[in-house]
């Protein structure tokens, strides 16, 4: 029998990992927000991942009571994600993941573009996801993984914050709005950069920002955290000293 794997966090996402993992052959230790991670590690202290599945508001909570023995064992795949949050922690050298398919409830996955992922145990997540026909695929460097953590921080915010004023599909955002769209997308990648603390290649990243918008054409623009994730934008924005006017003409435009 192969060696477990411990998912934190068994949401929709978490379900889809689980499955996959569970295909490849390895046991799947469950841990909710019920459960006490510490006493588990104690049961399990040594399996071949620890995969965090939590939503992105949870995910900082989450670290802060993960075990010790699990440290070096930690693969994450939230949204909105960056070096800087792992690092925060202590961690060295998780597994990431930027994942690029979509689960809802009662629904099936369905994918927009491969996931590209990279750490420890990179291959381990590509070849599960695999069994379920998912495509990933495994990066080369942390630069790699840090163009494509920033590359779906500014697909997911460009969408979210644009559906607060389009609504409508990413085809509609892009056909019918894109100057808007794009002045939104600069602005999230003047965000991005202060967070990485590096200049980005901007041109790259409209690109890729394209490539996830023709992936799934039909994906709608304003999912459920839109609010959240303007606010947190701007959050940031003032404490890097940004102006980002588009995104303040959004935010005072949907508060009035």
């Amino acid at each position: 029998m192969k060696s477990p794997v411990v998912i934190i966090g068994l949401g929709e996402m978490g379900g889809v990992f689980a499955r996959a993992l569970l295909r490849l052959g390895h046991p799947v230790y469950p841990v909710t927000r019920e459960m006490d991670p510490d006493t588990e590690a104690r049961a399990l202290p040594a399996p071949e991942l620890v995969l965090v599945a939590v939503a992105e508001k949870d995910l900082h909570p989450t670290l802060v009571r993960l075990p010790a023995t699990w440290r070096d064992r930690v693969a994450l795949l939230q949204n909105e994600l960056l070096a800087r949050d792992w690092e925060a922690h202590g961690l060295d050298n998780p597994t990431v993941i930027s994942v690029w398919f979509e689960k809802k409830p009662g629904q099936e996955f369905k994918v927009l573009i491969p996931s590209p992922a990279y750490g420890p145990k990179a291959g381990l997540l590509v070849a599960a996801l695999a069994t379920l026909g998912i495509p990933a695929r495994e990066l080369e460097s942390p630069a790699a993984l840090e163009y494509e953590l920033v590359r779906k921080n500014v697909y997911i915010l460009t969408t979210n914050i644009a559906g607060l004023v389009t609504d409508g599909t990413v085809q509609d955002l892009w056909q019918k709005h894109r100057d808007l769209a794009t002045r939104i997308a600069n602005e999230v990648m003047d965000i991005q950069a202060t967070l990485v603390a590096g200049p980005l290649d901007r041109g790259r990243l409209m690109a890729g920002l394209v490539e996830g918008i023709e992936g799934d054409p039909q994906h709608q623009c304003k999912g459920r955290s839109a609010p959240a994730r303007l606010e947190r934008a701007l959050r940031q924005a003032d404490e890097a000293g940004l102006a980002v006017p588009e995104l303040r003409r959004i935010a005072e435009d949907i508060s009035n």
